[in-house]
């Protein structure tokens, strides 16, 4: 028999430091790239969106791929791409670390348009308030101290 799967991951990371280097003016540019690279390592990509100082994508992880390699690599080659293209001048880097949260189906359309407004919506909520209600959510045990 095929491997058959749907697996849906809200993935989230920072910026070193929590940095606030994701200029919005060249933010699209690096979620079309992040977004072609899942798309290349056979991930159904949902949304890819973010704020000024992290990323949210939403996905179906392909059953051939783990999950922290999968992060490792869009890490590393967004990097690339960022200093390649001269994107974010004061961009050092992602934090070390990652979220990564499963949903069922029905919760994706609400999850889009999370990604989707994270503007408006961190006119409300910041960052790192953000997290920690999110692991909250998912009884995820954490320290704030290990947050950076």
């Amino acid at each position: 028999m095929k491997t058959y799967t749907r697996i849906v991951y809200q993935i989230v990371f920072q910026t070193q430091n929590w940095e606030n280097t994701l200029e919005k003016y060249n933010r699209k540019r690096l979620f079309e790239y992040m977004s072609k690279t899942l798309m290349n390592k056979k991930c159904f990509v949902y949304r890819v969106g973010g704020y000024n100082n992290h990323i949210h994508f939403l996905i179906s992880l392909h059953p051939t791929l783990s999950l922290s390699t999968l992060v490792k690599d869009i890490k590393l080659s967004s990097s690339s791409f960022i200093q390649k293209e001269k994107l974010f001048p004061y961009f050092k880097g992602w934090n070390e670390g990652y979220g990564a949260f499963t949903y069922a189906s029905e919760a994706i359309p609400r999850l889009i348009k999370y990604i989707k407004d994270q503007d408006e919506h961190h006119k409300k909520e910041n960052p790192f308030e953000e997290t920690k209600r999110l692991l909250r959510e998912f009884d995820v045990e954490f320290e704030e101290k290990y947050l950076d």
